[in-house]
């Protein structure tokens, strides 16, 4: 049985515009939990920016500003939990891949001008929190052995699903 992984999921995403199943060798531990919630909002505050600054649209330029600041705030919920934790993030393939994937997903945005830009970021942001969401609910999730860092991952869900109705709201309009 193949264990979907953010990192599956979020390659796919990137690089080939689609998630892909692969096999993870072991469980992620809460170190490298936390260095993925943290890349992986990080890959979406990079993409906001580049959106707020390159789309004339304003529904995409309001979207790409609610996902910085929203993202961001994850972040440091994320950053001070590990603080007082104690436990350092740990890179791991999974944030690795999130990281080049992000920065794929970069450039091939910076090469689209109007609404060819904004219908590959929005594209992009459905998917991507979709993939999130799957992340959180078959390996994030079930994965944390610390009861603080599980019970942050079930609260900030419903964040990653509001995003994911609000990009398919504006993915729809654009149609």
């Amino acid at each position: 049985m193949k264990t979907i992984t953010l990192a599956s999921a979020l390659i796919g995403l990137f690089a080939l515009g689609a998630p892909a199943a692969f096999a993870q060798a072991s469980a992620p531990n809460d170190a490298q939990i936390a260095a993925i919630v943290v890349t992986a909002n990080t890959v979406d505050i990079d993409a906001g920016k580049l959106a707020q600054k390159r789309s004339k649209n304003k529904e995409v330029k309001q979207f790409a500003k609610q996902m910085v600041t929203d993202h961001t705030g994850v972040n440091k919920q994320a950053t001070a939990l590990v603080t007082r934790l104690k436990v350092t993030p740990e890179a791991s393939d999974t944030s690795k891949s999130l990281k080049d994937g992000g920065d794929a997903n970069i450039s091939k945005l910076k090469g689209l001008k109007g609404k060819e830009f904004d219908k590959a970021y929005v594209d992009n942001e459905v998917t991507y929190h979709q993939a999130v969401i799957d992340a959180l609910d078959k390996t994030l999730i079930p994965n944390a052995k610390n009861a603080e860092l599980k019970d942050t991952l079930v609260k900030v869900r419903p964040a990653f699903v509001a995003h994911l109705e609000h990009a398919t709201h504006i993915q729809q309009s654009m149609k």
